[in-house]
Parts: C-alpha cells; sequence; structure tokens
C-alpha cells in the first residue's frame, strides 16, 4: 500500500514537473518576444472556464478594447478571422490628428478627443508615431486669413497636448519648404502640426502588448456562430481556426463585436433580423515616388471640388497621397478602387503638384473601407455622418462598437469597457491604458533608420540581419521576414509584405518581384513545402496586381 502511495506520488510530482516545465517554456518564449501561435490557439481551447471578455475583430477597435480590458484585470480573448488590420485598419492616411476637417464642420468635441488621444498615443508609442508639420499653400488674401485663424483655433482646442504652433510663412519661405507646388499665384502658407505613424504596426504592438499583459489575441480565428446563454444571451463562440480546419466552443462572459465594416454580419447571428447598422465609405490613396513631393513636409489642400481636404504625406520614403470618401454597398475584404477615385486624386494633386502624376507612375493604389454608423434619414453624404464611435447594446447582451478612428482606438476601448462594466454589474476599475507603454516603445527615434518601426526590437534584428537585401530598394531584409514569422505571427506572405512591412502599400511591383524569395524563407521556419511555396506565391501575386494600375 505504502508503495502504492509513493509511486502515484512520483508520477503525480512528474506530471506537475511536466505541466510547469513547459508552462515555463511557454512564458520565457512570450518574455523573449517570440509567440508561438500554437501555444495560444491551445489556450483559446483550454481556457479553464469562461474568458471575461471575448472581442471579435483584430482591427484597431477590437485591439483598443482587449487591452482595456486585459490590463483591468479581465480574463481577455481577441479572435480575428484574417490578419491583424488586414482591413480598414492598416490602410488609412497614416495620420494621427485631431481632424482639420472636423473642426470645419463644426465638432469640436470629436477634435478635441482626437487631439488629447494624438497626445496620448505620441507619448505611449514614440517609435510609430512622430510630429508631423504640414503646409496649406494660400493663393488668395481671404484663404489666409481663413486658414490662419481655422489652425489656430486648432491649437487652441488642442491646449498643452498641441504638436506646435501653427504660423503663416511667406510666399519665399513656402516655395523654400515645399518647392514642388505651383508657385502662380501664390500668397504663402500657412504651416501647422499632426502627427504621422504606421497604422498596421502600430496594430501589430498592440496585439504583441495584450500578450504580454497575459491575454491572448489570435489571428485566423473566424466566429462562424454565437452560442447563448439560457437567456438567449451571448454566452460565448464557436470559432474556426482556418489554418488548420479546426472548429472550437469558447465560452466568455461577455462578447464585443468590434468588427468594423462586418458588424452586421455578427450582429445577424444575434439577432438574424438585425436592423443595418453601418455604412461602409471607401477611402482610397496612391502611392507616388518622393520626386513628385521632395519635401520634409506634408501638403494639405484644404478644399477640393468634392468637399474634401487632400493630403499628400511623405511615407516610408514615398508619398501617399489621397483620399476619397465614397458610398458604396454590400463591404468586401478587399476593396477595389473606382475608376472616378483614381482620377480624382490624380487630377486634383496634378493642380498643385508641378510635376502632375499619370497612373503609370503610380507605384501602387489601396483603398479601405470607414465603418460609419447608418445615417439618419435625409443624410446621405459621407460628410454628413458623424466619425464618432458609438457602443450598441443589443436586447440580447451583444456588445458592438461601430464608427471611430485610429487615433480615438484607446478611448474607444474605454468608453466600451466602461459599459461593460456598467451593464453586467461588474466593480468599475480605473483605465490604466492611459500611460501604458506600447510594444516597441523607444525615445529618440531615427526616422531615417530603415528599421526604425520596430523601435526596441530593432537592436535584435539589425543584430540578426547578414547585410542581405531582399529588396534594396524598400529596405527589406531576411531577418525581418523571420522576425515577422517568430514573433509578430505572419502567417502568409501577405502577412510579411502587406503588413509586418509596407512592400505591397509601397511599391506593388516590387512587392511581386521578391514574393518568391519571401515565401521560401517562411516555409523553411514554418515547416511548409515547396507547393506551399508555390500556392502563396500565386495568391500573393494575384492580389498585389488589384494594387497596379493597369
Amino acid at each position: 500500500m505504502k508503495k502504492d502511495y509513493y509511486c502515484f506520488r512520483n508520477l503525480l510530482f512528474a506530471f506537475k514537473s511536466k505541466v510547469f516545465d513547459n508552462k515555463e517554456k511557454g512564458e520565457q518564449k512570450m518574455k523573449s518576444g517570440i509567440i508561438d501561435r500554437d501555444q495560444l490557439v491551445k489556450r483559446v481551447t483550454d481556457a479553464g472556464g469562461q474568458w471575461d471578455v471575448l472581442v471579435i475583430g483584430g482591427g484597431a477597435s477590437g485591439l483598443g478594447i482587449a487591452l482595456e480590458a486585459v490590463t483591468r484585470g479581465y480574463k481577455t480573448l481577441l479572435l480575428e478571422q484574417y490578419d491583424f488590420a488586414k482591413g480598414t485598419s492598416s490602410r488609412s492616411t497614416k495620420l494621427v490628428h485631431g481632424g482639420v476637417r472636423y473642426l470645419a464642420q463644426g465638432d469640436i468635441a470629436l477634435v478635441r478627443e482626437a487631439s488629447i488621444e494624438r497626445g496620448l498615443l505620441q507619448k505611449n508609442a514614440p517609435h510609430l508615431v512622430k510630429n508631423q508639420t504640414f503646409i496649406v499653400p494660400v493663393y488668395s488674401f481671404w484663404d489666409r486669413i481663413k486658414y490662419t485663424i481655422g489652425l489656430k483655433a486648432y491649437d487652441w482646442i488642442a491646449g498643452r497636448l498641441s504638436l506646435g504652433s501653427s504660423v503663416f510663412i511667406s510666399r519665399k519661405k513656402t516655395l523654400a519648404a515645399i518647392p514642388d507646388v505651383r508657385s502662380k499665384g501664390l500668397v504663402g502658407g500657412v504651416l501647422y502640426h499632426d502627427g504621422q505613424f504606421d497604422d498596421s504596426r502600430l496594430a501589430l504592438n498592440l496585439a504583441q502588448t495584450i500578450i504580454e499583459q497575459g491575454g491572448v489575441a489570435v489571428n485566423y480565428m473566424k466566429v462562424t456562430a454565437l452560442e447563448k446563454g439560457p437567456e438567449q444571451q451571448p454566452a460565448g463562440v464557436i470559432v474556426e481556426d482556418t489554418e488548420r480546419g479546426a472548429s472550437y466552443k469558447v465560452k466568455a462572459k461577455t462578447v464585443i463585436n468590434a468588427t468594423g465594416v462586418f458588424v452586421d454580419d455578427i450582429l445577424r447571428m444575434d439577432n438574424p433580423v438585425a436592423a443595418k447598422s453601418v455604412v461602409a465609405s471607401q477611402g482610397i490613396h496612391l502611392v507616388l515616388d518622393k520626386s513628385f513631393f521632395s519635401s520634409a513636409h506634408a501638403l494639405m489642400i484644404p478644399k477640393t471640388n468634392d468637399g474634401r481636404v487632400l493630403f499628400a504625406v511623405p511615407w516610408h520614403n514615398e508619398v501617399v497621397v489621397g483620399t476619397t470618401d465614397t458610398l458604396v454597398g454590400a463591404p468586401s475584404v478587399e476593396p477595389r478602387p473606382l475608376e472616378k477615385e483614381i482620377e480624382f486624386i490624380l487630377e486634383t494633386a496634378g493642380a498643385y503638384l508641378l510635376k502632375k502624376p499619370a497612373r503609370k507612375d503610380v507605384l501602387s493604389v489601396f483603398a479601405g473601407l470607414r465603418p460609419l454608423a447608418a445615417p439618419k434619414e435625409g443624410a446621405q453624404k459621407t460628410k454628413e455622418i458623424s466619425r464618432s464611435h458609438k457602443i450598441m447594446i443589443s436586447p440580447n447582451g451583444l456588445f458592438t462598437i461601430i464608427g471611430g478612428k485610429w487615433t480615438t482606438y484607446r478611448k474607444m476601448g474605454e468608453d466600451m469597457m466602461n459599459s461593460v462594466e456598467k451593464k453586467q454589474g461588474w466593480p468599475a476599475k480605473a483605465t490604466q491604458t492611459p500611460d501604458l507603454r506600447i510594444h516597441g516603445f523607444a525615445m529618440g527615434m531615427d526616422w531615417s533608420d530603415p528599421f526604425y518601426f520596430y523601435g526596441s526590437d530593432a537592436a535584435d534584428i539589425k543584430a540578426k540581419s547578414n547585410g542581405h537585401w531582399i529588396s534594396e530598394r524598400l529596405k527589406i531584409n531576411k531577418a525581418q521576414v523571420e522576425w515577422a514569422v517568430t514573433h509578430e505571427m505572419a502567417r502568409t506572405v501577405e502577412d510579411v509584405l502587406a503588413r509586418r512591412t509596407r512592400a505591397l502599400l509601397l511599391d506593388a511591383r516590387e512587392s511581386i518581384r521578391i514574393s518568391t524569395e519571401v515565401a521560401t524563407i517562411m516555409a523553411g521556419i514554418l515547416n511548409q513545402d515547396e507547393q506551399w511555396v508555390k500556392d502563396e506565391v500565386k495568391r500573393f501575386d494575384g492580389l498585389a496586381q488589384q494594387y497596379i494600375l493597369q
């Protein structure tokens, strides 16, 4: 009997040792920055009961909510059916801004909120957000007064979080600062400050931060149905791991729908006859060589023939020009730019730039869909629809967020979790995110360094670099591809070339040229065969063709 006891005790000790050893190895991987997707999927299915908060959607709003939840101490899971920031959240104008246009519309509250959040984001992710100067070219005395006063008001609303004072500059100084703009009739310019960032890199760093804080964020996990409790309240989800083809039931106390333009799909899982809650507004951007606009300042054209502003923003040694605001029908994962949008940007940019861009000059064109609250009757123009975020709670208890923008992602998370705590009767907890440093936090960035956007990770990547550029033009190194797979959960060539690096958005033809080498490097790490490489290259190259103007 005594012998059996000691035998059982030793077996139990050995089992516990193995469990704790595996857990310790997993924690060591996380601490080193290595993200093992298989381990994360295991945590999804071995949660040991319910998750407190389950967020559907890995874009700006979903990531912001999940980070807010996990830092308040809730057991938090985020599921993304494609890749983090696959949709709208990787296709912005790359601005962290208060919104000059919203000020012109009289939405002072939104401008104030965004200005505060812009300051917090720059403080918490200084490796991704920088102070960018903009110049508005002025061609009449009246415009000089109007834009000078308007941008001074912009400064005043931002208060102590202003990135710098706006100022009118002379014609001579304007031409010296932005020599590529039309000089005929130029009176001068108004210089002001706003923020610029890399959107998909911020999304990845937020996912990493969620994991470091003890939460789980996983890509390629598609929610196919909601699980219901005894009173029809959402009590979890059925999720498919699209990489493996396996499905799981996951329990949760609270389910949050943060799927952007696709929120209605989830709402109809909760209620098949749910009314339409969002409309999709398409915005496109053209990427041009820096020779079209060589300045370090950004250009803001304050009024176009459709009533919008147009930006030309230096970004990763190219220039991003946009955007449009076009209502479209049913949303799609890969929206296509419309001919009228392309022509509008080329014509408007051509009216202000000395070197007029043509279709053949476009390095890449990309489109994104904004999830806007469905307009009230009579308000059909997109500029009449509020950009503020809105939180909805269905009769069954499904939480949904719509609207919003990247700049206010943190505030969206805070507002959502405040609503969850109130509705669920949980004790109110103070937000922890205003002073939370985002993964990669590093001060004093050299913005000319091709590795700058890695922040505190840059030194490790450089150390692994062998000096061999896969793309000399785009400054993409083999070490970056390896890092994307091992540390940033990249699973496809598109993940690496569209979001871990920005090759697809910066130069679609160059991204096609290097896709085979990228796939080969990835296959070696992911233990994939030659057929996988061929399939990945074919899929990516087909997608990249959509980013090229024929």
